[in-house]
């Protein structure tokens, strides 16, 4: 059984292709057309189709658009009311009603050979549940909860998996949503409205939540499995910030007041579904899943032992879960993916025909786990270019820049190579068997979804990647999972008795993560970046930029001597 899933109405459009129950590929299309998020999630955009991703997702099956047997649409029109019958204030969403009708013909279009009769409508938030429920390791019978800003007429759904049935306890119906109150606090405090929450939930840590009692008037949960969370007065809480302008004490305040009580009101939704189901594991998805904060408490507070999140639990990971709810119910019994590197790659051959293309000098030393260890032991921040894409927000080293957390300046330093707010933290990759010793929270955490203490005796030892309140956003790694990162940061230990290494997404703001060669070159090529690591081969900065001829560059190879880079015009 073939299905293709597509996300596409809303915001970060993107494909999923599971073959059999297998995940064989999933993408968001900004990695494709370089647009952050795919586009903004207005009605005029609905009609845009992930149609470079869902191609890609093809061909690395050997698909053509006639083979597939479904696609997984991620949300049901037949299921929507207006926008003005919710409480919404969208003038325009019945276009954006219209053209959800009319997607299988737009992925007809963008999928020449497609037939449109094989698109089936799944509901949005059922795609998101089955994102987590089915791709939760070893999780036959959990509990789900979806929290995101809206689907079709709801704005939460809570569920229960029982092999590959998904069962639907309880849904919160608009215009009550916890994700539209983060996403209209983002627009208050000068940010871009669904797309820069997380900033949001970084500058919560630098205020008090004083002003949690007013929010609890408007934003609380009623007991049934349901909340309240509509009418908030932000104005009166605090003056808005306009974009550009430094934030204040206010500012900060009013961010921790409404994390305070969104945490408050997810941790009595997970206490009433666990008091329907009792079970022990807890899968969540839905954009309101990426708070990390929120699910470290859920994870210590919660009655769930385990809690596990969705690496792609915004509306990028619907494509993901329409596809494995159409696979469930077809009788092809969904398989969890291995890890969230479910992206483009390439061969070291194709990735060495792109540098020769490119006539930049590069090294192909004989590790370069080893080199780049020593280059960050010598305090370098390295580009990390390896194998698959990450399917998802978070860079989890395979599209990542690094650098040494002994050093308290390297924060502000990424941050400038980003382009980043200063308030902004950058999280630390840690070998998973030294974890327990240094950090305090669920471990293992291989998606950078939860944060947690750092030990008072390691903060001044790895000051770069500890946040003003004392914690990090950790992720762990499994050298049998990621053997290549695992033995960079081995050898980085023993260079500097570390056992962490700084890890932020490999971008700049504004743009989406890199993904492909030329990406990497580009940013490599614009930034402050000391190395490349791309795939088995080193760029230098001072030799990417050296006046020397390519005609007359040498390259390392694996045995140390030297030979024509083949560079040349």
């Amino acid at each position: 059984m073939r299905i293709l899933g597509i996300n596409a109405l809303f915001h970060d459009p993107a494909a999923a292709l599971v073959i059999d129950g297998h995940t064989v590929a999933a993408a968001e299309e900004e990695r494709f057309s370089r647009r952050k998020h795919g586009k903004r999630p207005v009605p005029f955009s609905a009609w845009e189709v992930p149609g470079q991703a869902a191609a890609w997702c093809l061909s690395q099956a050997g698909l053509r658009p006639s083979d597939l047997d479904a696609v997984a649409y991620s949300f049901d029109p037949h299921l929507a009311r207006p926008a003005e019958t919710m409480g919404l204030d969208d003038p325009w969403d019945h276009l954006r009603l219209t053209y959800a009708h009319e997607a299988p013909g737009f992925l007809s279009e963008a999928l020449p050979g497609l037939d449109p009769a094989r698109v089936r409508f799944v509901p949005h938030h059922m795609a998101h549940a089955a994102s987590g429920a089915f791709a939760a390791p070893g999780a036959g019978t959990c509990s789900v909860l979806v929290l995101d800003g809206r689907g079709e007429a709801t704005s939460h759904l809570a569920a229960r998996r029982t092999g590959t049935t998904l069962e639907p306890l309880h849904g919160q119906e608009l215009p009550h949503s916890l994700g539209l109150v983060y996403e209209e606090l983002t627009e208050h405090l000068g940010f871009l409205r669904s797309s820069d929450e997380y900033k949001v939930m970084a500058l919560a840590s630098y205020g008090t939540p004083r002003m949690l009692g007013e929010l609890r008037r408007h934003v609380h949960p009623t007991g049934d499995g349901g909340f309240r969370a509509a009418g908030v007065p932000w104005e009166e809480l605090c003056t808005a910030r306009r974009p550009g302008e430094a934030w204040t004490q206010d500012h900060a305040d009013l961010a921790a007041s409404t994390q305070a009580c969104l945490e408050e009101t997810l941790l009595d939704l997970v206490r009433w579904l666990h008091g329907r189901t009792g079970d022990r594991v807890l899968a969540m998805a839905g954009g309101v899943a990426l708070n990390c904060v929120a699910n470290s408490r859920i994870a210590r507070e919660g009655p769930f032992d385990t809690v596990w999140v969705q690496p792609a639990a915004g509306d990028a990971g619907t494509a993901l879960g329409g596809a494995l709810l159409l696979s469930a119910d077809t009788g092809h019994p969904p398989e969890p993916p291995a890890g969230a590197d479910l992206g483009r790659g390439w061969s070291d051959a194709e990735l060495e025909a792109w540098l020769k293309t490119a006539q930049v000098p590069y090294e192909r030393p004989p590790d370069v786990a080893e080199t780049v260890a020593r280059a960050l032991a010598g305090d370098a921040v390295v580009a990390w270019f390896q194998g698959r894409a990450e399917f998802g927000p978070r860079a989890l080293g395979h599209r990542s820049l690094l650098a040494h957390p002994g050093h308290v300046g390297n924060l502000e330093r990424l941050n400038d190579v980003k382009g980043r707010e200063q308030f902004r933290p950058v999280a630390p990759m840690v070998l998973a068997d030294r974890a327990g010793e240094i950090f305090d929270g669920p471990l293992p955490s291989p998606y950078m979804l939860f944060v947690h203490d750092v030990a008072p005796r390691w903060r001044e030892r790895i000051p770069a990647v500890v946040h003003v309140d004392g914690s990090a956003r950790v992720q762990t790694v499994d050298a049998a999972a990621e053997p290549l990162l695992a033995r960079m940061m081995t050898a980085f230990e023993r260079l500097t008795g570390l056992p962490v290494v700084v890890n932020t997404s490999l971008n700049t703001a504004g743009r989406p993560m890199v993904d492909d060669p030329r990406d990497a070159l580009e940013c490599f090529g614009s930034a402050p970046v000391d190395l490349l690591a791309m795939g088995p081969f080193v760029v230098r900065r001072g030799e990417f930029f050296s006046t020397g001829s390519p005609d007359e560059a040498t390259t390392v190879v694996a045995d140390g001597s030297l030979t024509d880079r083949g560079c040349v015009r």
